[in-house]
């Protein structure tokens, strides 16, 4: 996920999460063994990590990806860690030929470059020789000739636009601008649509010069880049498309990759704006609608009937090595309590920024623990760092290594902390909303490299300036209106999906964050591209690498506190509040909705559709909504006002009696609490996608790496499931009153029962 995108998510969720001042809950922490842990930071250390690890290309199977694994392995090994390579093996793609031609029509012949040329200045792009081509993990190999429509971004409006222009694309090869949706969205729903083959290229207007200058002179994409990426179905599952809900271990039983449901069955290439300006000139057809005009200097056609396309993938499908790097400090006090941290090390070329600049932090961490241990500390509970191997594919490594570890997770595991790419600026962090007070505490004592202010007060600043600015959204002046009252917390956001926390959260049901820092400095003009190396990272995106610095810094103190407290660090009330709000938003959704259908209905009626349309162009009415009933939701409402009640009652009892807790109690209330948050899931799992079962927070099926929360409820209502959308209202109902319950338990230890 790009930091657009968690920027964009947290917005959706600010304007929920105007909290009331609840009592704080957690002790005191340690600040002089964090200053000695910070003083171990060494952000030019972490910068020569970095050179080091993105030297070569090191996608799954690449040998610099091995020799990444052993590097650190040894790293976790001279620094005092327990620390081994657990392999498993993953169903993974490899290709082997790619080929992409207009072979009839204006423009033809044209053979599409699929290749990224060295960029003057950048070392590290002339070193390409293990390089992957233009190319997307688990699309549908095959060899197909048709002609070419383009979709705009190929989302469901998209389509219904498409349709009222009378254009199909049954039988075609489609062509979609990255964008609006999730990669692998764009492909599936062309599948679905009756497509036989899909490009996506990166538009210069989205991705390119109308950003910035393009690269070398600035961040931007240059006209030969491309994004490569996985187009499996993560909506539906991540992890090995042939052992969904289990480890991929050498000898485990696979779903043979014909009947799996998360592999595509058409031929899907990426290629750069460069070529897609020359096949997009060729397109006859309708002038493309306002919405689907991109930035490339041609007038943008639909396209359809015109000239023939030839489309051909051919990929190697065996299982490959993914080597888990996995490191542990034990426990002094509960060794069965687990903080799992964890950043993968992959990337689809030299992946400096993706994922490179997040695991340098995380070895800085890991080494300052190490140096704190050596000196006689001990953590309380057991820390378990996590290198993942192949998340690019779809987050292969760690869905395997959770899948096969669930039980000993679901027992053990207090939280997992995550981290991915990461950049200058502003820090950001989404997950598990009883977590956010202590993520404010910590940002709070976290010095930012540029300023010398608190990350917390330099956020704050952010919200409450870009809230009050003139034509401000609706949601930015929420966020300000909590940005300028120092007595209330930031908000953090939900997570849907596109990193590593996903089987944690919504599989096992286990509390995780994602943490970054973003916003100023530039990578997604080089995201998954050839040029997303260590000349690029260090000019544009962390010169100095001082914000690997600011991650380590943040996620080391919150590693420490949750490792050494003696009484829970959670505030449930905030989780309370905020699931308060996307009840409320559910509500406006179903109200919304009902409007839609009743104002659409009165125009198709009125032939208000015809009437407001060009007559010299073909249209036709869109499609007629289903009536939509009021849903009752009374049950939700029940259990929310049961949960507010159940979580203040905790939080002001373990704020008036926790430093006086006997042992007994403590570890009567971690048995609680450790556990409480898989009281959200329901085995059903969700609708269309059993794998995902947490029912507060799952990537939506039609944005991917965006966040969908009340899923169940919410994508019901936003797809006109009404019947789906009862169902999970009295599942999702019951998940918060199964959580309240487990609340009621933790606040009777507390009180003495």
């Amino acid at each position: 996920m790009t930091s657009s995108q968690r920027f964009t998510s947290l917005l959706a969720a600010c304007a929920v999460a105007a909290l009331s001042v609840a009592p704080a809950v957690q002790a005191a922490p340690d600040l002089a063994l964090e200053e000695r842990f910070k003083a171990q930071l060494n952000p030019a250390e972490m910068g020569g990590w970095l050179k080091t690890m993105s030297a070569l290309p090191i996608h799954v199977g690449a040998p610099h990806n091995k020799a990444n694994a052993e590097m650190t392995l040894k790293q976790f090994k001279d620094w005092g860690w327990d620390a081994k390579i657990e392999t498993f093996w993953v169903l993974y793609p490899t290709p082997q030929e790619v080929g992409l031609e207009l072979v009839s029509g204006p423009g033809a012949p044209f053979k599409a470059t699929l290749t990224e040329p060295a960029v003057p200045g950048d070392e590290s792009s002339t070193r390409q020789q293990d390089a992957l081509p233009a190319y997307v993990a688990f699309q549908g190999d095959g060899e197909v000739t048709a002609p070419l429509v383009y979709v705009n971004y190929g989302m469901p409006a998209d389509y219904d636009a498409l349709e009222r222009m009378g254009v199909s694309v049954k039988g075609k090869i489609v062509i979609a601008r990255y964008g609006q949706g999730w990669r692998g969205l764009k492909p599936k729903l062309a599948q679905e649509h009756g497509a036989v083959g899909a490009i996506i290229y990166s538009d210069p207007r989205d991705d390119g010069y109308s950003a910035d200058d393009v690269y070398p002179k600035g961040a931007a994409r240059p006209p030969t880049g491309f994004q490569r990426g996985s187009v499996a179905d993560m909506t539906y599952a991540p992890g090995d498309p042939t052992t969904i809900g289990y480890g991929a271990t050498k000898n485990a039983k696979r779903t043979p990759r014909e009947q799996s449901p998360t592999i595509l069955k058409i031929p899907t290439l990426p290629i750069s704006y460069g070529d897609a300006q020359v096949l997009l000139k060729s397109l006859d057809g309708p002038v493309a609608p306002a919405s689907f005009r991109g930035g490339l200097p041609i007038t943008y056609h639909v396209g359809g009937n015109g000239g023939q396309v030839r489309l051909k993938v051919k990929s190697e499908w065996t299982p490959k090595p993914a080597y888990n790097v996995i490191a542990k400090l034990k426990g002094s006090e509960k060794p069965d309590e687990w903080v799992v941290r964890g950043n993968h090390r992959d990337g689809w070329v030299f992946g400096a920024t993706d994922p490179i600049s997040g695991h340098v932090a995380m070895m800085g961490e890991a080494k300052a623990l190490g140096d704190l241990k050596k000196a006689g500390w001990r953590p309380k509970r057991t820390i378990v760092y996590a290198s993942w191997d192949a998340e690019e594919p779809m987050l292969l490594g760690s869905t395997e290594w959770a899948e096969q570890h669930a039980a000993e997770l679901k027992k053990k595991a207090v939280i997992y902390i995550n981290s991915d790419s990461n950049a200058r600026g502003f820090l950001d962090v989404d997950g598990s909303h009883a977590f956010q007070h202590l993520v404010n505490q910590v940002a709070a004592d976290v010095k930012d490299p540029q300023t010398g202010v608190s990350v917390r007060d330099r956020l704050r600043a952010r919200y409450a300036v870009n809230g009050t600015a003139p034509g401000a959204s609706e949601q930015a002046r929420s966020v300000a209106k909590i940005a300028l009252d120092p007595a209330k917390d930031l908000p953090i956001g939900p997570l849907g999906s596109g990193s590593d926390y996903s089987a944690f959260l919504q599989h096992l049901g286990l509390p995780a964050l994602n943490v970054s820092y973003g916003g100023e400095g530039e990578s997604g003009g080089v995201y998954h591209s050839a040029y997303d190396t260590y000349e690029h990272h260090s000019r544009f995106v962390d010169p100095g690498h001082v914000y690997a610095g600011a991650l380590a810094d943040t996620i080391g103190r919150l590693v420490i506190r949750i490792a050494d407290a003696d009484r829970p660090v959670q505030r449930y009330g905030d989780f309370a509040h905020t699931v308060a709000g996307y009840l409320d938003e559910v509500k406006r959704l179903d109200a919304a909705k009902r409007d839609e259908a009743a104002v659409q209905a009165k125009l198709l009626a009125a032939g208000a559709y015809k009437l407001a349309d060009d007559p010299t162009q073909s249209r036709g009415d869109p499609a007629a909504f289903a009536p939509s009933p009021a849903l009752d939701f009374a049950p939700m409402d029940q259990a929310v006002v049961r949960l507010k009640a159940s979580a203040e009652a905790f939080d002001r009892a373990l704020a008036a009696k926790g430093d006086a807790l006997t042992p007994a109690q403590r570890r009567r209330l971690d048995a609680i609490t450790l556990t409480l948050e898989q009281r959200l899931l329901r085995e059903k799992g969700l609708p269309h996608r059993p794998w995902y079962r947490n029912m507060i927070y799952a990537p939506g099926r039609f944005t991917g790496y965006g966040a969908k929360t009340l899923p169940g409820i919410r994508e019901a209502i936003e797809e006109r499931r009404f019947d789906d959308a009862r169902t999970y209202v009295g599942l999702t109902a019951e998940a918060l009153t199964d959580y309240a319950q487990g609340l009621d338990q933790a606040t009777a230890v507390i009180n003495g029962g």
